[in-house]
């Protein structure tokens, strides 16, 4: 059973910097053929694609809003992804999800919408961030 822990949410005053992790664990066999992203969900607001990177290549994917301000890099060897989100403001203020794509499956390097979620049947269980005006 695949599961993804997120950490490292907080509070923070705008225009601060937070570093989110998802450990990713329970593929039923050793593989980077996936993609592996951050979504979140601010409050009234549907969720939405932040970042994705594809782990065999390191390939990457922003969503408009967060490009220039949040870098998503990943453990070279391992499953852990990391999201470093500078220049925080309150917009940004939302849960914040890992989500996996199938092992096999990469949509994020098929060339399409790489935050489609019904192509990430995984999900954690999200790390709360809010930014302080």
């Amino acid at each position: 059973q695949v599961q993804l822990k997120e950490s490292g949410g907080g509070s923070v005053q705008t225009g601060g910097s937070l570093r989110l992790s998802c450990a990713a664990s329970g593929y039923s066999y050793s593989g980077r053929a996936k993609c592996i992203g951050w979504f979140r969900r601010s409050p009234g607001r549907e969720r939405e694609g932040v970042a994705v990177t594809y782990m065999a290549t390191g390939s990457t994917s922003y969503a408009d809003s967060v490009k220039g301000r949040f870098t998503i890099s990943r453990d070279s060897a391992g499953d852990t992804v990391y999201l470093q989100m500078d220049n925080l403001g309150p917009d940004d203020t939302a849960i914040y999800y890992c989500a996996s794509t199938w092992l096999g499956r990469p949509a994020c390097a098929y060339g399409g919408d790489p935050f489609a979620e019904s192509d990430y049947p995984y999900w954690g269980q999200g790390t709360q961030v809010a930014v302080a005006s």
